[in-house]
């Protein structure tokens, strides 16, 4: 995560928890138009990515709507779109994509490569920080020939080329001229309509460039109660829950006739950040705090045990991921060791958390841990606005904890002005060292070491990674078994038969 926006998007994603009795009835069967429901807890609060960072924008349009020149897969590996292939200077900073010459907008304009610059500068130029960042590194863009794009970079960087699978990369049909109220984009549904406070309906592109989308009508249906959303299922109002934020429900759903439940990981880290510009700022207490806190306790009892422990800022699906979760054990004599060794009498914190069920829940449990320690802990909950306002803009705060969804996030922690003031000399190298890594095997490499040296420096508290908790009838296959980036991709879902 890289802005404001995304711990907004982030934190309101995983909404309400609940437990519900099961309902009874028979599973209706997909009609004949071919149409798909799916229930979420956030609605977009505009359809423009450039002006607004919020998950649920590209969870709609990305890869549905708006394609990029490369996509990342359910594995996390990057995949041609737009582009059929790419090739890298021997320097790391001339990209040269090879569009593929069928690719056409929805409105029948050919996506070639005068369309694919107008649209990269577009996003060069959004007023959005995140997308700004994201593109600096761009010295030039340069049509070759009709399908052929040059993107020179001021210097290597191995982030760039995933940037480009997300939001950034993203290509806008030249004729869009209102980004807010409609998407005009090449993918293989299009925009239908839009009823505020309810639905998002997207309709099948007839002349999708490629393999056409086998729903008719896909409707994003938006409740901010968890409990309506898991009602609307068992009733058969819904054919998908697009994202569970209520796992003590899961086993209403454990009919296998009627249902299926897909349990992946994500990339959404649900992390105890620290405010290393105040009393975190001491080492040893945030050591104490990593020791005193039993996270496989906390996942059972927040998350109904799902997710997975990570011990970094790395989900599973990265190439560099390494399983750190051990780098601190549950071990409260050790945790109060070294609060006597930090030299604090009697610790006092400020836990500061937004008020969605994983945070308040969260929260109650760390308080608990470690008071156990002789660590006191003030818990307060903050409507989002006020949390954004007095604790990620303010950096009013000791500690708090919010979900950070977006891909590789890890590199928030190389910018000593993110709202954890984390300044580490040795973890900033190590990061750009990996930007600019000549080869793959080298990039991971690095990484790996820069994770390994957040975790050791106990630069948060990784409590546990979300998983992918995804509810969805019997009759629909093809439903990605992780969510790896801000994408709901629709472009594998399908009815059976």
């Amino acid at each position: 995560m890289r802005t404001k926006h995304h711990i907004r998007m982030a934190a309101i994603l995983m909404a309400t928890a609940l437990t519900l009795t099961a309902c009874g009835g028979q599973t209706p069967t997909l009609p004949e138009s071919k149409t798909l429901t799916i229930g979420f807890t956030l609605e977009p609060p505009t359809l423009d990515f450039t002006i607004a960072a919020d998950a649920s924008i590209p969870q709609l349009l990305l890869y549905n709507v708006y394609e990029t020149l490369v996509k990342v897969d359910s594995g996390g590996a990057i995949k041609p779109l737009l582009a059929t292939s790419y090739e890298v200077s021997s320097d790391g900073t001339t990209y040269t994509f090879h569009l593929d010459p069928a690719a056409k907008f929805a409105s029948g304009t050919a996506v070639d490569a005068d369309a694919v610059i107008a649209s990269l500068n577009r996003t060069r130029n959004a007023t959005l920080a995140t997308l700004k960042a994201q593109m600096a590194v761009i010295d030039n863009l340069r049509a070759v020939d009709s399908h052929t794009v040059e993107v020179t970079l001021t210097q290597p960087s191995n982030f760039w080329l995933y940037d480009m699978t997300s939001s950034a990369g993203m290509i806008i049909d030249p004729a869009s001229t209102d980004l807010a109220a409609d998407a005009k984009g090449s993918g293989p549904y299009m925009f239908g309509s839009w009823n505020h406070g309810d639905r998002i309906i997207l309709k099948k592109n007839p002349a999708y460039w490629g393999k056409a989308a086998p729903f008719d009508q896909v409707t994003f249906r938006y409740m901010s109660d968890a409990n309506a959303v898991v009602s609307s299922m068992l009733s058969g109002d819904l054919d998908m829950i697009g994202q569970m934020t209520s796992p003590d429900a899961v086993p209403q759903f454990s009919d296998t006739t009627k249902y299926q439940v897909v349990n992946g990981t994500t990339t959404g880290e649900v992390t105890l950040g620290f405010n290393h510009s105040k009393a975190l700022g001491n080492q040893l207490l945030r050591q104490a705090i990593c020791y005193a806190i039993d996270r496989k306790g906390l996942l059972d009892t927040v998350w109904g045990g799902y997710g997975t422990l990570i011990g970094s800022m790395v989900a599973p699906t990265d190439p560099f991921y390494e399983d750190l979760s051990g780098t601190y054990p549950y071990d409260p004599e050790k945790a109060k060791q070294l609060i006597a060794q930090a030299g604090v009498t009697n610790p006092t914190l400020s836990l500061r958390v937004p008020v969605v069920p994983y945070a308040t829940a969260a929260a109650t449990f760390v308080a608990s841990q470690l008071k156990q320690v002789g660590i006191t802990v003030n818990v307060e909950e903050l409507d989002f606005n006020r949390w954004y306002t007095e604790v990620f803009t303010g950096g009013d705060y000791d500690m708090t904890i919010v979900a950070h969804m977006e891909p590789r996030d890890i590199v928030n922690f190389a910018n000593p002005d993110y709202y954890w003031h984390y300044n580490n000399s040795a973890f900033q190298a190590l990061v750009k060292q990996a930007d600019a890594a000549p080869t793959s095997d080298e990039f991971v490499k690095d990484m790996k070491q820069a994770a390994k040296t957040l975790a050791a420096d106990a630069a948060a508290d990784w409590l546990f990674l979300f998983p992918n908790l995804v509810v969805a009838r019997a009759n629909i296959t093809g439903i990605p078994l992780n969510s790896t980036s801000l994408s709901f991709d629709l472009t594998t879902i399908s009815p059976k038969g």
